[in-house]
């Protein structure tokens, strides 16, 4: 369709900060268009280290424990493939990222939804995830900030589900790629924690916070056994991430931290606007405490989530994602990002508050 306003693409509306750029462009320059080591450019680990013992609270060897990848979507299928016999349980909270039950699944792994919920800001607690807990789960998959929902976890809860991995030996998956747009408090890594690097895969990347998304560069960090594990499925089929995207990644830890603070202001003002509205509109909305999106019940119109979205769509040219598309607990929710400009957020706004002024007529 023309002129639609998209509230549903999970992509920065920022272009990647210039002096990154540049140095993807000076590296193209200089002839820097190898391969490189399986496990990525030394200096780069080097400054993935330097960055997670800084921000993180957490040390991993770069020579050994930090592997680059092609974004964290390869970081999440190379553990998976690396850790999972056919039969075992996943845990995962729900609603979710789309990929998370696929990924399982593609592996032969059960892919087992922990259902979170509005009344909890769609946090995860460490009473349902033991609950969850069978004789065939071998590992949690946790993703705070949560795209869709923007839930968070406090600290507390975390040192409680920690807790809960411990007694029952599971493995942890940690995607951490929202993590830098927490909007209040400071961030947890479950990884961090006493007793949890060891059974901890560390997810992350550079697309969300440094607006890098078409560089697909991603990193995971792991205790030796689990990075070699995961190093034999990489080596095989994707060799290593690309050169340049690795080069500007450098660029992004040595000399763009300050970008990621500029951007997050911007998202807190953007997402304060787009909850406000929600709200004002009469459908109801939690106050996201990270990532860039919204999650609001739109249950009171009496539509399904996907009936919500296609007639908006339709009606409006306002484009939003189904709160199903997250899982069967993402039903009466639809998921609006606010990453975009606020001039398409308020013409956004203005068209499904007019959409749901009409319904009610």
């Amino acid at each position: 369709m023309d002129n639609v306003v998209s509230l549903g693409i999970g992509e920065p509306g920022f272009v990647t900060p210039w002096h990154i750029r540049e140095a993807a462009i000076f590296a193209l320059e200089r002839g820097r268009t190898s391969y490189t080591s399986n496990f990525g450019l030394i200096k780069l680990r080097k400054c993935i280290s330097t960055y997670l013992k800084s921000a993180f609270h957490i040390e991993y060897d770069p020579n050994s424990e930090i592997l680059v990848t092609v974004g964290v979507s390869e970081g999440l299928d190379i553990a998976l493939r690396a850790i999972i016999n056919p039969g075992d349980e996943i845990l995962y909270h729900e609603p979710c990222y789309v990929s998370y039950n696929p990924s399982v699944r593609l592996v032969h792994g059960v892919a087992k939804a922990i259902a979170t919920r509005a009344e909890n800001k769609f946090s995860l607690t460490a009473e349902d995830v033991a609950a969850s807990i069978t004789p065939q789960t071998k590992a949690i998959m946790l993703n705070f900030p949560t795209n869709p929902t923007g839930a968070t976890l406090t600290h507390e809860e975390v040192e409680k589900i920690a807790r809960v991995c411990i007694d029952n030996d599971l493995l942890v998956l940690t995607d951490e790629i929202y993590s830098e747009l927490t909007y209040s408090g400071k961030h947890s890594t479950i990884a961090a924690l006493p007793g949890m690097k060891e059974r901890t895969i560390f997810l992350h990347g550079f697309s969300k916070a440094f607006a890098m998304t078409g560089f697909r560069i991603g990193y995971v960090c792991a205790p030796v056994t689990l990075t070699e594990a995961m190093l034999r499925v990489h080596q095989y089929s994707m060799l290593c991430a690309p050169i340049l995207s690795q080069e500007a990644a450098i660029e992004a830890l040595e000399n763009g931290l300050d970008d990621i603070a500029v951007m997050r202001e911007q998202y807190r003002l953007r997402r304060n606007f787009i909850v406000k509205s929600f709200n004002e509109i009469g459908l109801p909305c939690h106050m996201p405490n990270g990532a860039f999106y919204s999650f609001p019940s739109i249950r009171e119109t009496e539509l399904t989530s996907r009936e919500f979205a296609v007639q908006l769509l339709e009606q409006q040219r306002v484009a939003v994602v189904p709160g199903d598309a997250f899982g069967p607990s993402g039903e009466g929710h639809v998921r609006a990002s606010y990453c975009g400009a606020m001039t398409e957020l308020e013409k956004a706004i203005d068209g499904i508050g007019k959409f749901v002024r009409d319904l009610k007529k």
